[in-house]
């Protein structure tokens, strides 16, 4: 245990001390950065064959009654009403300025919304939603449910042979199955850009479903290290870092969360918080936008490293960067000024007062291989 008591720990807690993780505090809790292995091999294994990731510190949430989807609509600029069952899709809470307090997974069941959050907005997001959702509908927090993630390219052949079903859904839809004998809710979803499953089981029983699944070699356990590494290749955001309450959905350039339903003329238009911020920046654009970025140099770019043009005039900032292990080239995410943000766009990032030339790329960095059937 860590030397800090008020740290939590999750229900895999003794399984990770007994694979000689590396422990660190994360979001409140004592968490796994790293196997024996190192972060470099457990990142490759993901790409290659199958990663066992406990995310379990994330919160796990139900919205319970007739009214829930269309009451959570009143917080997200996302079509929920509309999500058919089994169906997930990815969110956002925004403020009355229009900037982002956190994103998360929302799913669709035949009695409930089940909605996954961030470790580190969990408790705000709970009161978030107990407050504004009250009288509408239930908000009911799963504090007893550990979180599994199988992320990579063998997931599915592991899983199905707890289970043949799972092989059947597609990214995004999820279901309740029964795992050789242990009973889950999972998705096939994830946050590697690699096909794979988030998997929901009663804290009680998820030693023994991580040991089920940690037993085919296909599978080895994967830390916090890799996982970032792993996101930030996929070129998806971390809350805190990429996107936070200073930004909107259009400065982060995920718009393509922000259904026409939800949208100015749309039949379920605004009614969320910051609506006519988001609305005027949909129509009129935006001064900084979130970009990839990537280096030909071998010198990583880390977050917080200042961004200039060819004349050395500030122009933005890294959010989060590293030297991406399945690309072979520095990556990073950052902020620009808009008349920066065009791919193919040449600008420098300042690491150790030298100038490290980098150029706005598409996102992800290596393709995703989320299975769509």
């Amino acid at each position: 245990m860590s030397a800090d008591q008020t740290l939590k720990t999750t229900p895999l807690h003794a399984l990770h001390l007994e694979l000689g993780a590396k422990m660190v505090p994360f979001a409140g809790y004592e968490m796994p950065v790293q196997y024996p292995s190192g972060v470099m091999a457990e990142h490759k294994h993901t790409r290659a064959a199958a990663g066992l990731f406990d995310v379990s510190h994330m919160g796990q949430v139900r919205l319970l009654g007739a009214g829930a989807a269309a009451a959570l609509e009143t917080l997200v600029p996302v079509d929920i009403v509309d999500l058919g069952e089994f169906k997930q899709r990815y969110a956002l809470f925004t403020n009355d300025q229009g900037g982002i307090m956190d994103d998360l997974m929302v799913c669709r069941r035949a009695e409930d919304l089940f909605v996954v959050v961030n470790a580190g907005c969990k408790d705000q997001d709970i009161a978030h939603m107990q407050e504004h959702l009250a009288g509408r509908c239930e908000v009911q927090p799963l504090p007893d449910q550990a979180l599994l993630a199988l992320q990579g390219p063998q997931a599915a052949t592991v899983l199905a042979r707890l289970n043949p079903g799972v092989a059947q859904l597609t990214f995004m839809t999820g279901g309740f199955f029964e795992l050789d004998g242990i009973p889950v809710f999972l998705t096939r979803s994830g946050y590697t850009g690699e096909d794979g499953y988030e998997i929901s089981v009663a804290g009680d029983r998820a030693i023994e479903l991580a040991r089920k699944l940690l037993a085919h070699e296909e599978v080895k356990p994967i830390g916090l290290g890799a996982r970032d590494s792993l996101r930030l290749e996929a070129g998806l955001c971390l809350y805190g870092h990429d996107i936070d309450q200073g930004t909107t959905p259009v400065e982060a350039a995920l718009t393509w969360a922000i259904q026409k339903v939800r949208r100015a003329g749309g039949a379920r238009a605004g009614g969320y918080p910051g609506a006519a911020i988001i609305d005027a920046q949909l129509a009129n654009g935006v001064a900084k936008k979130r970009v990839g970025l990537v280096s030909s140099e071998r010198m990583p770019v880390r977050e917080g490293a200042r961004l200039v043009d060819a004349d050395g005039n500030e122009i933005g900032v890294v959010t989060s960067g590293t030297l991406g292990p399945t690309v072979g080239k520095p990556v990073a995410l950052a902020y620009v000024q808009t008349a920066f943000a065009a791919q193919g766009t040449e600008i420098f990032a300042l690491v150790r007062d030298k100038r490290t030339p980098m150029t706005v790329s598409p996102t992800p960095f290596t393709p995703n291989r989320y299975y769509r059937g």
